[in-house]
């Protein structure tokens, strides 16, 4: 869910922005398929996610959700960590946003015939809606939360959860701010130790 951060954590290189946009949407021997600096890509990217999903602090603000959203939990914090990486952009980024995010889509669209084909569909919402660009906003997290309110089994209550980031809001920067420093050098490791690897 939180394409912003892994499109800030792809570092600028364009094949392994599209192997960190794609990892959700492919599985088993991708060295098969896709060009080593694509597989490097998606490897950060199931790193990225197994990083955030076992970091305490991501945990601890999770658990504040937890008793109104119960196993939403998780799909919300991805979302709350990218509304507060596009509001405080400026703190990490020297190109503006909108700029960025539109360099972004023009280079994941430059390997369109390489895209999964259940992604396109994804990134052909994303594109429309503006969903990189949409999230430093509340109404952007309200906008999102209700389409996906709408596509669950469960009664999950997503279409408040931006009410929910609204009230906590400092509570929620403030784990943000200290788990997206760790997670940049975390990442920066990572991929250098991919390429090491894949060098080997």
């Amino acid at each position: 869910m939180n394409y912003l951060a892994h499109a800030y954590l792809s570092f600028e290189e364009p094949k392994v922005l599209v192997g960190n946009f794609i990892g959700d949407f492919v599985r088993g021997a991708i060295e098969k398929s896709y060009e080593k600096e694509i597989v490097i890509g998606v490897k950060l990217h199931w790193e990225i996610d197994h990083f955030t999903d076992n970091h305490p602090v991501v945990k601890e603000a999770q658990e504040i959700l937890r008793p109104e959203y119960g196993r939403y939990s998780t799909v919300i914090t991805d979302m709350y960590f990218d509304y507060f990486l596009a509001k405080y952009w400026k703190n990490y980024h020297k190109q503006p946003l909108q700029d960025y995010v539109q360099n972004v889509y023009e280079t994941i669209e430059s390997f369109r015939e390489v895209l999964p084909v259940k992604f396109l569909k994804t990134f052909a919402y994303m594109k429309y809606y503006n969903w990189l660009g949409g999230y430093g906003e509340l109404d952007g997290i309200r906008r999102a939360m209700t389409g996906m309110a709408k596509k669950t089994r469960f009664q999950s209550k997503l279409e408040t959860a931006h009410i929910f980031l609204d009230e906590h809001h400092e509570y929620l920067r403030v784990h943000f701010g200290d788990f997206f420093e760790d997670l940049v050098q975390h990442s920066k490791v990572t991929l250098q130790d991919l390429k090491s690897y894949d060098r080997v």
